[in-house]
């Protein structure tokens, strides 16, 4: 099969184990991040199957319909990047893994690293340090303080055991269904969303983004935030009523936010606000981004590509496809 790789920025996966699962295919990594329709086109005319990593690129239907030769989709995780029923007309089997029941550690523990970094101003003490300051100010312990958790999914309940660990107040807010799974693990959950954002000092959000989800955390929340609280977002920037996280910093509450994702990426626009606020610390969406989390994603992605090369799909999410998929 002519496979091909997208988004690969730093040629990882060829170092991995489990590329090995690729062995016998012809196989091409591309380390760019191209979205132009007619460089994707021209790159991908002759792929079988294509991998992507997570939503880097968004994959539509004026794409899919100049790839007569694409078979299978393969990736990890949910789709918001792909136009499934422009793949199912097609007859292109979309296959992503759901994890069930394993948290991505990797960005569970990004957020936890982003909220000590937060907590402490490590980005500013290191600046001010590099530029011959000793010290530039005082940060605050986590310790006795609460950890606010909206989203009580698999990394959601992972930070919360950090904050238990770290001594922290532990506080929960999602839906109905999780938000008993959070009592049952032994976990105060807030009354309502309004006491929520108003008691958290660390504020995590924990979500998909779904419909559902889009803009969940809005403006009227955000203002009932602590001035000294601080808001991290590793999940997805959309989850935030657009234009409200740069407005509530600027107003003062929440004080702080440490951000890993954004609303476009990738973000190379160095005059964005988020970029530019001394309140605010940010990584470019690297939650994931470790080789452990790759080895452990990339097994699932490749075998299911063996898997469809046996004849049997897996983890297909447009099951329609299959009486008429491509041969």
């Amino acid at each position: 099969m002519k496979i091909t790789i997208l988004d690969d920025y730093f040629d990882t996966l060829r170092t991995l184990p489990c590329f090995a699962k690729l062995a016998g295919h012809d196989v091409t990594v591309w380390n760019d991040h191209e979205q132009d329709v007619d460089r994707l086109a021209k790159r991908l005319a002759d792929t079988e199957v294509l991998v992507l990593f997570r939503e880097r690129t968004q994959i539509r239907a004026p794409l899919l319909e100049r790839l007569p030769k694409l078979k299978l989709i393969s990736q990890r995780s949910v789709y918001p990047h792909i136009d499934i029923d422009a793949c199912t007309r097609l007859g292109i089997v979309v296959s992503s893994s759901q994890h069930a029941g394993t948290p991505s550690y990797a960005a569970a523990e990004l957020t936890w690293a982003l909220a000590l970094a937060a907590s402490r101003l490590l980005p500013q003490q290191i600046e001010a340090l590099k530029s011959g300051r000793w010290q530039m100010g005082v940060g605050s312990t986590l310790r006795g303080k609460t950890l606010g958790i909206y989203g009580y999914g698999r990394i959601g309940a992972t930070v919360a055991g950090y904050g238990r660990a770290f001594g922290m107040r532990v506080l929960v807010w999602s839906r109905e269904k999780t938000r008993e799974d959070a009592r049952r693990d032994g976990y105060e959950v807030a009354p309502d969303k309004q006491t929520f954002f108003r008691e958290c000092d660390v504020l995590s959000l924990h979500m998909r983004l779904v419909d559902a989800t889009r803009g969940i955390v809005t403006r009227t929340d955000l203002a009932e935030m602590k001035p000294t609280a601080i808001l991290v977002n590793t999940s997805r920037a959309p989850l935030i009523e657009p234009g409200a996280l740069v407005a509530a910093l600027q107003a003062g509450r929440p004080g702080m936010a440490a951000v890993d994702v954004f609303e476009k990426e990738p973000l190379l626009d160095t005059a964005d606000p988020l970029l530019n606020m001394p309140n605010v610390i940010a990584t470019p969406h690297i939650g994931y981004v470790s080789r452990d989390e790759y080895e452990v994603q990339f097994s699932d992605i490749f075998d299911q590509i063996v898997d469809y090369v046996a004849g049997t799909p897996s983890h297909v999410v447009n099951p329609a496809v299959l009486a008429a998929r491509r041969r």
